[in-house]
């Protein structure tokens, strides 16, 4: 859908510093039909790359490359959605009359504005305040108005900036639910967020900023493979004597119990000490790691 070679964007704070890279030489893709998160600590470079993107800022060198099936020139932008993460609503429009204003910046007729609008209302449940003035919404109901506008044209590649922000829990699993279903259909979805839960739970693939630079950009199942441990957590009833007699495995304890980490290919003889000694077992579990905790230590080692 579009393919990012070799971009870098400098900027200056002040005529006597010198320049400094919000970018370096990123280069990734985005094939159809995917849904992609874009993670980054604050400062990483991703507002930078998303103003590059829409085109609000030129590189300082690289480009990104739309594919045929967008169009051609600005043609790209009639079938592209983008919701900002902080965008501006005119307060005294009411959301219906906002809504026809955007359908008609892309040329849509007013019956498929309405059908359109009623559509995407209804689903991301903000059709209850249609025809109510826009200030009088709160950070929740700007969001869905907001995720509406950028649907209302049914463009092929949606992008957004923290499209998770200001909503509940209920809200940002409405929002996941319909990501998640506008890319079974087909739709080429690329969004950011600090919320990495998230972003693992509907994504195929991410790709990772750290201070402008690409850390990462693939399978989320590779990166927490490549980053997993493979180890057994075993767990006994609290036991001094063998948290002694096996110290280099033995990791932390509670009230109750002791815990100790192993590697795979020696879990058998472990296990099997332990019936020796008589030890009560409580629990053998491999080792398990979220994407947060990968993401965390990548960007720790980044910072060495």
């Amino acid at each position: 859908m579009f393919k990012v070679n070799n971009v870098s964007k400098k900027f200056r704070n002040d005529f006597w510093e010198k320049d400094f890279f919000a970018l370096e030489d990123v280069s990734f893709e985005i094939n159809p039909g995917e849904i992609v998160g874009f993670l980054g600590a604050n400062g990483a470079g991703k507002t930078t790359f998303l103003k590059i993107l829409l085109r609000f800022i030129s590189t300082t060198s690289g480009e990104v490359e739309f594919s045929k099936d967008l169009g051609e020139g600005n043609d790209v932008f009639a079938n592209l959605g983008y919701m900002p993460e902080r965008p501006y609503y005119y307060p005294h429009l009411s959301g219906r009359e906002f809504l026809d204003y955007c359908g008609r910046l892309q040329d849509l007729d007013s019956e498929t504005i309405k059908e359109k609008s009623i559509y995407w209302a209804k689903e991301l449940k903000i059709d209850f305040a249609l025809d109510r003035l826009i200030k009088s919404y709160s950070k929740g109901m700007l969001q869905r108005l907001g995720f509406v506008s950028t649907l209302i044209h049914d463009p092929k590649l949606i992008i957004l900036d923290e499209p998770l922000s200001g909503l509940d829990p209920l809200g940002r699993k409405e929002f996941k639910d319909i990501l998640v279903r506008l890319h079974k259909e087909g739709k080429t979805v690329f969004f950011s967020s600090h919320i990495v839960s998230d972003v693992e739970e509907i994504c195929q693939r991410v790709v990772v900023l750290e201070k402008g630079k690409l850390m990462y950009t693939g399978a989320i199942d590779n990166l927490i493979l490549d980053n997993i441990k493979p180890v057994y957590n075993i767990s006994i009833v609290k036991n001094v004597s063998v948290q002694e007699k096996y110290s280099n495995e033995y990791t932390h304890s509670n009230d109750e119990l002791s815990f100790f980490e192993i590697p795979i290919n020696q879990k058998n003889s472990f296990l099997e000490k332990l019936f020796q000694d008589g030890v009560e077992i409580a629990g053998v579990e491999k080792s398990k790691v979220s994407l947060e905790s990968v993401i965390y230590n990548l960007q720790g080692e980044a910072k060495l």
